[in-house]
């Protein structure tokens, strides 16, 4: 077959578009999902991806701490001052060209915090900005408490190819995960986002690993990474920075630079098996009966009593 000519004379067929590797981070509201989400960010901006960073939480606050702890105007703020908006003037470059975007959300007490997701989405993919800046990854940055219409955007209408959620070893932590993975399967025979694995935050070891482990056996999927607590994020988030920016030998960085290793290879993701409210309702109470015994030196490890 003879190629078309561009209309250059060089007889080539013009470029295939780059593929785009869209991924939502999905947790339960203060369990750390947006500072990995950032530090993944970071960390795949310095292994030579071009990235953006899309802040799904009506609080906004998804992209300060690659951006030195500053705020940007968020879609929904300036669509509210405009019926016409440009969505690069919604586009802010934080640390090493990441490209930093919050959705926002309704004014406190009116509306429904998920529309600004679905507007925002939309605004941007109409406008093509994702072609347009030549992306690697998109990282949607999505409050996982409730997965309403408007959160579950990124899942539902197949925009992310993977999920990842961040969960500790909390009950209300693993709770929220599960209801996730609900939402995932819900969607999953309609073309929705597929779940990639969970990332064990704050969990170093011993029983929480345990914990953490036992449940996705169950659920089928697998950690991707186990994230410690670390003083050093906490520093790092005080001067407004990621870990990768502001502690780059740290081996808290080099947990997230691993994070982002893996997230940059992973390829397949799967359907996930959620656990029904009694099963999870047991499922908890036999760990707590394990902790107890631990505690009380009538076991020297978790499962010891499965």
């Amino acid at each position: 077959m003879t190629a078309k000519s561009n209309g250059k004379g060089n007889g080539k067929l013009p470029a295939k578009p780059k593929k785009i590797k869209q991924i939502a981070i999905y947790g339960k509201g203060g369990i750390g999902k947006s500072t990995t989400t950032s530090n993944l960010s970071a960390a795949l901006s310095t292994m030579g991806f071009k990235v953006m960073q899309f802040g799904c939480d009506p609080k906004a606050d998804s992209t300060n701490t690659l951006r030195d702890g500053s705020y940007i105007p968020t879609i929904l703020d300036l669509l509210r001052e405009n019926a016409r908006v440009d969505a690069r003037d919604a586009i802010f470059e934080g640390y090493n060209g990441i490209y930093c975007v919050e959705a926002g959300g309704p004014s406190p007490g009116v509306g429904c915090a998920g529309r600004g997701i679905i507007t925002a989405v939309q605004l941007l993919k109409r406008q093509n900005i994702y072609e347009e800046l030549e992306l690697d990854y998109v990282i949607y940055d999505v409050l996982g408490d409730v997965v309403c219409g408007g959160f579950a955007v990124p899942i539902r209408e197949g925009i992310a190819q993977h999920v990842f959620t961040v969960s500790s070893s909390d009950f209300m932590a693993i709770y929220a995960a599960n209801n996730l993975f609900k939402g995932i399967q819900k969607y999953s025979n309609a073309g929705g986002a597929l779940l990639g694995g969970l990332i064990a935050n704050s969990v170093s070891g011993g029983y929480q690993q345990s914990i953490i482990d036992d449940f996705v056996a169950r659920a089928n999927t697998k950690v991707i990474q186990y994230v410690p607590r670390s003083i050093t994020v906490t520093q790092s988030e005080l001067s407004g920075k990621t870990t990768i920016e502001a502690a780059p030998d740290s081996e808290q960085a080099a947990v997230y630079r691993e994070l982002a290793k893996r997230v940059a290879e992973h390829e397949r993701s799967l359907t996930p098996t959620p656990l029904e409210p009694k099963e999870l309702r047991d499922w908890a109470s036999s760990w707590s009966d394990q902790i107890l015994a631990i505690e009380r030196g009538e076991a020297r490890t978790a499962g010891a009593l499965i």
